[in-house]
């Protein structure tokens, strides 16, 4: 075995796909010591896009000062190609569920505002190109914190600006958007999607994703609700039906609210990466190639990493493993060139697992690989 692409994504409460590469190297060295490794820990478009970058492309990072998903100031960084024209933004480094605690989790009380802010400094950079990834979000505003802090107001029936949260956005009659900064249509905004869902309905924003950002069950009915009258209010002004789109329903509805007011295309993150990277072109030249998540599901297979992987490799024939922490697969249809392999012993708690998730890893990958060729 000769060259062996390592291109995990992070087995999330568990490693970083840094951590899992490194981990699967130590493996294939020992079974294959005269391999050559090429270590490419990936993302999907949301988090760990940057350090994606970093490793595979040209540019700089940019510090600047912004805020949280509560409005508290912080510093944190972009991504600024060598062009100095585009540059990559990644939500969560901003409005990201990583950055509260437990206790301050609540979608009624976030906003994308601080992500709005790092925008304008790209902008004040000369920046006409925007790749925003927006995976790990906090918060459920519709995109309307970005656009609030590009000058873009949000308005109720007495014309008062709306404050900058996602409950909020419950009282709006009214967007305005003759004061917002004109650089927005000159730009050409990308977002980064890793997902499907639809603004509104039970695979929605608030019925998907709103629980795990602090949600109770009638603050989810409240988001579907307030979801309907944004949507309504930018099909009314703009007549843009923003409940069409796939994918809209991704970090609260940021993709929706920025498709419908600021004509942004929605693409699949790995796509994204994958073409900055040239990605094609590297896997061309494995014998084999392994990745992985942290959970693989029926979710996995519209557009997460592993299952990404697995397409590009499937045209060469190349053998590919995906280890997962858990599945409720087996097997990936029409791929027989891949083995999906779970690292959690089945009397193993979910904590313990977390928590032993390199030894788990270590311990599967090497009977694995040598299962398939000894």
């Amino acid at each position: 075995m000769k060259n062996i692409l390592l291109i995990p994504d992070s087995f999330k409460g568990s490693m970083t796909a840094e951590e899992v590469s490194l981990v699967m190297e130590k493996v294939v060295k020992r079974v294959f010591p005269k391999s050559n490794c090429t270590l490419m820990p990936f993302s999907d478009g949301g988090e760990g896009a940057l350090k994606v970058l970093e490793n595979h492309v040209k540019g700089t990072f940019q510090k600047c000062l912004v805020t949280d998903a509560l409005l508290r100031p912080i510093e944190a960084s972009y991504f600024c190609f060598e062009d100095k024209k585009s540059a990559w933004i990644e939500l969560s480094q901003t409005a990201g569920i990583n950055r509260l605690s437990f206790e301050e989790l609540n979608p009624l009380n976030t906003t994308t505002w601080g992500t709005g802010m790092m925008i304008l400094d790209a902008l004040d950079k000369g920046v006409n190109k925007i790749y925003l990834g927006i995976g790990g979000s906090a918060t459920h505003d519709f995109g309307t914190g970005i656009i609030s802090a590009l000058n873009g107001m949000f308005l109720d029936k007495e014309n008062n600006i709306l404050p900058n949260f996602g409950g909020a956005i419950s009282k709006l009659n009214h967007i305005d958007l003759s004061q917002l900064d004109p650089r927005v249509f000159q730009t050409e905004w990308i977002i980064a999607c890793d997902v499907e869902n639809p603004l509104l309905g039970k695979d929605g924003a608030a019925n998907t994703y709103a629980k795990q950002k602090g949600a109770s069950i009638e603050m989810i009915e409240n988001l579907e609700i307030i979801g309907k009258q944004f949507a309504n209010i930018v099909l009314r002004q703009y007549k843009v039906d923003v409940t069409s789109i796939k994918g809209g329903g991704a970090s609260g509805g940021v993709s929706a609210g920025l498709y419908g007011l600021f004509n942004a295309r929605l693409e699949k993150g790995f796509d994204l990466l994958a073409k900055l990277i040239g990605i094609n072109e590297i896997i061309n030249e494995m014998d084999l190639v392994i990745t992985g998540e942290g959970a693989f599901d029926d979710q996995s297979l519209f557009g997460k990493l592993p299952y990404e992987v697995a397409k590009l490799t499937l045209s060469k024939k190349i053998t590919t493993i995906i280890m997962v922490g858990r599945s409720p697969q087996n097997s990936i249809p029409n791929m027989p060139h891949v083995k999906l392999q779970k690292i959690k012993p089945e009397n193993m708690s979910l904590d313990e697992a977390l928590e032993k998730g390199t030894q788990n890893l270590e311990f599967k990958l090497l009977q694995v690989l040598n299962e398939i060729y000894r």
